[in-house]
């Protein structure tokens, strides 16, 4: 089984992240891993933090001379800002009165549950760990996983669809690889080029009157074989394991397969997949991809599209009321550094994430101790597939 933890404060020394069951014998390239990292950084409407940041990697276990060995794989990246902040994050109880407590919780963040929740006096306590910062760790797992379904032609692709009230167009005929060449071009990661002048327009509004914009992003995944998940029990189900994955990412509110919420509005003629055969290739086709690349909670061979919604960040430049947890007084939210709009950067999140979700699923349909053992049962289950 392939599982992950991570670990690490948003102003503490470093991230931690740690991978378990990843089979031995892949070929990992830690370039890789740090190109995905940069790509998390980049955005227009980032704050502060990314001109200090400068995330890597840095492996520690389970990767010797480029390869996987079977055992726990962990990775390091360094946050280059704790050094401003040594004496308030630190371990040590002498240091406790350097630290200014934090008491005005904000609105929309896990600020107030948080410290009711642990029994806490200062919201720093919980805004460390439930910062988005978190999920720097999660973008190095995600690249990781990429590599170990990229040898079975599988590719995955993030990218934005809309922020704010802008929706950017995809035309219906572009390639992965012609999306990947215009979205990675893009300062917000769109492809659509009127769209990316009205997101920027209004990430400068917003930015001029202390708000904040969410959006929508789309993750797609080709490549995949079907039968990835199963039917059988619900937490075997492919697009539960990736939905839950996705709405435990920060900010996220809602999350669709395919056509999503729109399936609701249309009739069953309209929606279901109709199912072809191509007897060159020797394989079942679908006429259209209404589902998303699932059925009955398994891969159809199609390739998989998930949209997530990500709320607009709760740290406003402008505050919303709160209360003080101290004083019970009204006051206004706490004002932390942050980004104006992250949109941008939810989209390599996601894509990290759908990726590390659908390397666990592969492995569990094909797996084995070794690359050499994986593809051997992976050929064997093409082969069962085409003669059908």
């Amino acid at each position: 089984m392939l599982r992950f933890l991570t670990a690490g404060e948003s102003h503490g020394p470093e991230l931690v992240a740690v991978v378990e069951g990843a089979p031995a014998g892949f070929e990992i390239d830690l370039a890789k891993i740090n190109a995905d990292l940069a790509r998390r950084q980049k955005g227009y409407g980032r704050g502060g933090r990314m001109l200090i940041e400068k995330d890597e990697a840095r492996p520690v276990s389970g990767i010797r001379f480029g390869r996987t060995l079977g055992s726990p794989v962990t990775f390091i990246i360094v946050n280059r800002d704790f050094k401003n902040w040594e004496k308030r994050m630190s371990a040590d109880p002498r240091d406790r009165g350097e630290a200014k407590v934090v008491t005005r919780p904000r609105p929309g963040h896990a600020d107030l549950a948080g410290v009711l929740k642990y029994n806490l006096d200062d919201i720093r306590d919980i805004l460390e760990r439930a910062s988005a910062r978190e999920t720097t760790a999660r973008v190095a797992i995600g690249s990781f996983a990429k590599q170990l379904l990229a040898p079975f032609g599988i590719d995955i692709l993030g990218y934005v669809v809309s922020i704010g009230a802008t929706i950017a167009k995809v035309p219906a005929d572009m390639s992965i690889a012609e999306l990947r060449r215009a979205t990675e071009e893009s300062q917000v990661r769109v492809a659509d080029s009127a769209a990316e002048r009205a997101i920027i327009e209004e990430i400068d509004g917003c930015k001029k009157t202390g708000d904040t914009l969410g959006g929508v992003v789309e993750v797609v995944a080709t490549g995949l074989p079907v039968g990835l998940g199963s039917h059988v029990q619900w937490d075997r189900k492919l697009d539960g394991r990736i939905g839950g994955a996705l709405m435990s990412l920060q900010a996220a509110k809602g999350v669709e397969f395919g056509i999503g919420f729109e399936a609701a509005r249309v009739r069953g003629s309209a929606l279901h997949d109709e199912i072809g055969f191509d007897a060159a290739e020797r394989r079942f086709t679908r006429h259209s991809n209404n589902s998303g690349g699932t059925e009955g909670g398994m891969s159809t061979g199609e390739p998989l599209r998930v949209r997530v919604a990500f709320k607009p960040l709760s740290t406003l430049m402008q505050p919303l009321k709160s209360v003080d947890i101290r004083t019970k007084q009204e006051a206004e939210g706490t004002i932390e550094r942050s980004d104006v709009c992250a949109i941008p950067a939810a989209a390599v999140i996601a894509e990290a994430v759908v990726a590390f979700e659908l390397a666990g699923a592969f492995l569990e349909k094909f797996g084995g101790d070794s690359l050499t053992e994986i593809e051997r049962n992976y050929k064997g289950y093409l082969e069962q597939v085409r003669n059908f």
